[in-house]
């Protein structure tokens, strides 16, 4: 006879099953856990016995879930979310906020400034478990089921929610060298006849730099050279190089500039790259999320350059 079935699933049996999918193994989830893996499998079994259906294939090498295994991670994912943010708004010690942050960016700004800002976000809040991925595409946040995206440029979905964290642009820029060998740019339109690094990223049209002075529309030129790539920090490795000029954030290139590594050009002119929390509901659904956008808001305006 099932004696677990027709009972409500425990909370702990379900952040089992979650840890399990993140982690793509029973192994792997009981390390992340500090559980044993026989713990892991138990726990996995009352579940699917409790809700009386399998949740996973498993094989040797990998586990794959079932039809109603997805559905499982997708209440699952809410139901404790929803449980985190009650629990969190009856207390008010906002270091108790707890439970799963998933978060995304952009290879070279996830890398350089999201990623130690959230060592400091973790500190701030221990019991979060947080996990980021980062891109070189543009993501559905909602369908890939993401709670949080750090978003360089004012490019936002009309579907989600951001708040502005931060003013920021891209500037031209190119070394000493370079300048020296080729001339330096005296209008918008020179830029057509300089070797420049381009960078083809996530939804931005390659090829064409849309520039604007203080004030004014933006106007577009269309550059070339013999160098181009779809990673940030190879162009800027190029640039830092003498191979050209580039539109680059001042985030990454400010203390090229202060050093005298690279120098900018145009200097009328950039292009907006402000830094944005975006994320699927409103703020106020979420307390999590609340207290961690205003982290991440604090953190960036310390590390302004505007």
């Amino acid at each position: 006879m099932n004696t677990h079935r027709g009972q409500s699933p425990l909370p702990d049996d379900l952040r089992v099953f979650l840890a399990v999918v993140r982690n793509n193994g029973f192994a792997s989830a009981a390390e992340a856990l500090g559980y044993s893996p026989a713990y892991v499998s138990k726990r996995i079994g009352v579940l699917e016995a409790t809700l009386g259906t399998r949740l996973l294939h498993r094989t040797t090498r990998r586990i794959a879930l079932t039809d109603p295994g997805e559905k499982t991670l997708a209440w699952a994912t809410r139901l404790l979310d929803d449980m985190d943010d009650f629990l969190g708004q009856l207390t008010d010690a906002p270091h108790q906020l707890r439970g799963a942050l998933h978060m995304c960016s952009s290879f070279g700004f996830g890398r350089n400034h999201v990623a130690p800002a959230i060592t400091l976000l973790a500190q701030r809040y221990p019991q979060l478990d947080i996990r980021l991925d980062v891109f070189d595409r543009v993501v559905d946040i909602i369908n890939e089921g993401f709670d949080l995206e750090i978003l360089v440029g004012d490019d936002l979905p009309e579907h989600l929610h951001g708040t502005q964290l931060v003013n920021n642009r891209r500037v031209l820029c190119a070394t000493p060298e370079y300048l020296a060998r080729r001339g330096t740019p005296q209008q918008l339109d020179d830029l057509s006849r300089h070797d420049c690094l381009v960078l083809k990223e996530r939804n931005y049209a390659f090829g064409i730099w849309e520039l604007a002075r203080a004030g004014r529309k933006a106007e577009s030129v269309r550059v070339s050279g013999p160098l181009s790539s779809n990673n940030g920090e190879i162009v800027l490795q190029w640039a830092l190089s003498g191979a050209g000029i580039i539109l680059r954030s001042l985030w990454d290139v400010k203390p090229m500039l202060d050093s005298g590594q690279l120098v900018q050009v145009l200097t009328d002119y950039s292009q907006s790259a402000n830094v944005w929390a975006v994320y699927p509901g409103r703020l106020s659904e979420s307390a999590k999320l609340k207290a961690c956008v205003a982290f991440f808001e604090e953190h960036f305006r310390t590390l302004s350059l505007a």
